[in-house]
């Protein structure tokens, strides 16, 4: 009888395995990057459905149709997606005309020189000063204003694939909500795995959310009482970019920091920084992410890191997504793999524990039997 051929797998060394994985990875991160315009938006409609989906069960448990439920859904979705769509729109407007003015004016212009002025009476070298110039010189300003009118053309086209992506999806949850009935037995560890998915998505989004309406709120008004242009823009601003983890207080304070030495001068900009600094790394540094890691268990390191990687694979959108998205490829890749618990400690997910050791067996000595002897 011939012995049995062995696997390939044992066959290959670990690091050829490592090497195939790693190659596999990289196959797969340039498909994202090449389709990135139908990625992006199927999971932006993903996530507004997964965060819609729970105004569902009320209706379920009241006996009412999977038809009107599915329609509740979808019209809060689309709710969500137009109040998305008018914010940057209105930002993006609001902005364009705020850089028009500036620039017309030659307040920008006085401002810039003022600056280079005083690079070079602190000791910068013209190298620095040449590369602020040509960030802050006027054209520049308005090739920015043209690229942010590109953007919310992008978005605007994005937001229309993902009004019909929703009503797809809608109606599969309904179907898919049955699962747990039907494979229950064979699939419940899969089934598991998707709920808690969604949980975390769910919770994400809301921390994020309520702490970006606080924020937001702090901001605009601080600015309007600074007398900082377009505050309502920058509250905005805030609120978006409390999306993007660990990073994005900083990309929400540039813009209006700028505009603020454009129009005070050093007084305003100082100002501005300090009220951000309360405010943001009081909020968005020391509460928000007690919060956040309760809802989503990832470390801060893969957090930061996956803001970079999808932004670099399906462009801006990935940085609002990153965490779902992260959640998601930990779902897929390691979740399922009871070899992996090591790797899903370390991304931060605190039910990746090894079971406790079994308890040894203790030896009980067997008792000896006395021998009553009997007198006479």
């Amino acid at each position: 009888m011939s012995s049995p051929a062995p696997s390939t797998d044992r066959m290959l060394s670990p690091s050829l395995r490592v090497l195939l994985a790693l190659a596999a990875t990289v196959v797969v991160i340039a498909g994202l990057s090449f389709a990135r315009e139908v990625v992006g938006p199927i999971a932006l409609a993903m996530v507004i459905v997964i965060i819609c989906e729970p105004v569902r069960m009320p209706l379920m448990r009241r006996g009412l149709p999977s038809w009107l439920g599915s329609t509740i859904v979808i019209a809060l979705a689309y709710v969500i997606l137009l109040a998305m769509g008018a914010l940057l729109w209105f930002a993006g407007n609001q902005f364009a005309h705020l850089v028009v003015g500036l620039t017309s004016d030659g307040q920008v212009t006085r401002q810039l020189d003022l600056f280079v002025a005083w690079l070079n009476d602190v000791g910068f070298g013209q190298e620095a000063t040449d590369a602020v110039t040509a960030l802050l010189a006027p054209a520049n300003l308005m090739r920015l204003v043209q690229n942010v009118g590109g953007t919310v053309v992008a978005v605007a086209t994005a937001l229309f694939f993902v009004f019909a992506y929703i009503i797809f999806m809608t109606v599969d949850a309904a179907r898919y909500r049955h699962a747990p009935a039907v494979f229950g037995a064979t699939r419940s560890h899969v089934i598991g795995r998707i709920a808690f998915l969604n949980r975390g998505i769910r919770r994400y989004y809301v921390v994020n959310a309520a702490f970006g309406t606080i924020v937001a709120i702090i901001d605009g008004l601080a600015l309007w009482w600074m007398g900082v242009p377009a505050p309502i823009v920058w509250a905005i601003l805030a609120f978006v970019t409390n999306f993007i983890p660990n990073i994005g207080f900083i990309l929400g304070l540039v813009p209006p920091a700028i505009l603020a030495y454009a129009v005070g001068g050093w007084p305003l900009l100082l100002g501005v920084i300090a009220v951000y600094c309360v405010v943001n790394v009081v909020l968005q540094v020391l509460v928000q992410p007690k919060f956040v890691s309760d809802a989503v268990d990832l470390s801060l390191t893969l957090s930061f890191f996956s803001v970079i990687f999808w932004t670099f694979v399906i462009g801006p959108l990935g940085a609002i997504l990153s965490i779902p998205l992260t959640l998601l490829a930990r779902a897929l890749i390691l979740e399922g793999n009871p070899d992996a618990l090591w790797l899903r400690w370390v991304s931060g997910d605190r039910t990746a524990v090894p079971p406790p050791p079994e308890p040894e067996p203790v030896l009980v000595r067997p008792r000896r039997r006395r021998r009553w002897i009997w007198q006479r």
